[in-house]
């Protein structure tokens, strides 16, 4: 009303239908489609008459009872702290000398590298000739063994996505669910995003070109919000599943 708007103005600016919006603006909740729905009617309508959208959301949620669902957190065992070594007393020991074993082995090492080290050398009193005849028969065998490496298979690019609004548009992404959001605001040009394994997008308006993965995706004309799960597999409209920010 400050904006001196009416109904239909509102609904040309963001392709909600009139009843939807009036359900809005009564909080008939009944009459929409669902929580998903009316959180993202919720943000474009917003955007359409110059209100913040987190507050709009945030008093849907108190009115309809309407809890998002945490992030499940990643756990992290603990590890058990390793016990000081003590003696009869209970006081600290400090560590020992080396093991009998550990000197054993090292001994056995050091022969077996001295012996190593006594063969080759013992080699180097053949003749003359006999040295030419050693040192050609690896060359030959290095040639005859050389083969034609296979070409290296190209690294996966991952997913991309591009969105090109033809009208502002209310966007959120994020890499999966329970994952954090790759982007939330209003797109009013063409951006690119991308991800290693998995985009989902979630659309206020459906006024835009879609590209996936390179190949355009064709999204139907209607006033309802728009979803999208890109993989590296393909794309799929998401229509009764969770999708970013709502």
């Amino acid at each position: 009303m400050r904006q001196g708007l009416d109904i239909a103005d509102v609904e040309s600016q963001t392709k909600i239908r009139a009843k939807y919006l009036r359900a809005l603006e009564n909080e008939e909740w009944g009459l929409l489609p669902g929580p998903t729905f009316v959180r993202t009617f919720l943000r474009t309508y917003a955007e359409a008459v110059g209100l913040d959208p987190h507050a709009l959301v945030d008093a849907y949620r108190v009115a309809a009872d309407d809890v998002a669902e945490p992030e499940p957190a990643a756990r992290t065992a603990p590890r058990a702290p390793r016990a000081p070594r003590r003696d009869h007393g209970g006081r600290d020991r400090p560590p020992g000398p080396p093991r009998p074993l550990a000197l054993i082995g090292g001994a056995v090492v050091a022969v077996l590298i001295l012996l190593l080290a006594l063969g080759l050398l013992g080699g180097s009193d053949s003749p003359s000739g006999g040295d030419r005849a050693v040192k050609s028969t690896p060359t030959r065998t290095a040639k005859a063994k050389t083969t034609k490496r296979a070409a290296p298979k190209p690294a996966s690019t991952g997913v991309t996505v591009r969105i090109a609004p033809t009208v502002p548009t209310y966007a959120c992404l994020d890499s999966g669910e329970g994952t954090d959001r790759v982007f939330e605001g209003t797109l009013s040009q063409a951006r690119t995003f991308r991800s290693a394994k998995e985009l989902r997008v979630n659309l206020g308006k459906r006024s835009v070109k879609l590209t996936a993965n390179g190949k355009p995706v064709t999204v139907a004309q209607t006033a309802e919000p728009y979803g999208l799960q890109v993989t590296r597999a393909g794309a799929t409209e998401i229509i009764d599943g969770p999708r970013p920010c709502a």
